[in-house]
């Protein structure tokens, strides 16, 4: 099983990450965090004659790393009840990819993909991250891909993910690794 880790927070070392770590730990799996990456917001052209312009940003290189692996961990604290924006930007630019013509196997390629969500936040988050996990739940569905499971954790200030034993537990047997 080959597992890439999308990591949508702009925090270096925070509670989403420290959660992530107990699913897949750095050694074993490949950790993008795109906060690191220079991704353009989306202008969308998808109807108009000329199409999409082309971008000059990381984008295309983490949809080749996306596709390179069969397991896909999305890993985003909960901002305003919905992902992070780095996550959202590198999201939305999907729609952009799905009209290029170099990438018109994507939408096939997603299909073969399963799907982790590992989600934190401060205020209820088992209730008020219920709307991120049904969105992530439409956009696999969308792509045909498998929403296997999630796991929410409750973190207010940084390094409060270390009280959130059932979170701490849940990630820890997310994802049956070799």
């Amino acid at each position: 099983m080959k597992i890439a880790v999308f990591h949508g927070s702009t925090r270096v070392n925070g509670n989403t990450e420290y959660l992530t770590y107990q699913a897949v730990p750095k050694e074993k799996g490949t950790h993008i965090y795109l906060r690191d990456h220079d991704i353009q917001p989306i202008i969308d052209k998808r109807h108009a004659p000329e199409g999409f312009p082309v971008v000059e940003d990381d984008h295309t290189q983490l949809i080749d790393q996306l596709l390179e692996h069969d397991t896909l961990v999305f890993s985003t604290p909960i901002y305003w009840y919905g992902m992070s924006g780095p996550m959202k930007t590198f999201i939305d630019r999907w729609s952009q990819i799905l009209r290029d013509d170099s990438y018109s196997h994507f939408r096939v390629a997603l299909k073969e993909k399963n799907v982790y969500l590992i989600i934190v936040g401060g205020d209820h988050p088992r209730v008020k991250g219920l709307p991120l996990i049904q969105q992530f739940k439409y956009i696999c569905e969308f792509y045909g891909m498998t929403l296997k499971d999630y796991v929410i954790g409750q973190a207010r200030r940084p390094g409060d993910i270390v009280n959130d034993q059932v979170a701490l537990t849940a990630a820890s047997t997310l994802i049956h690794i070799d």
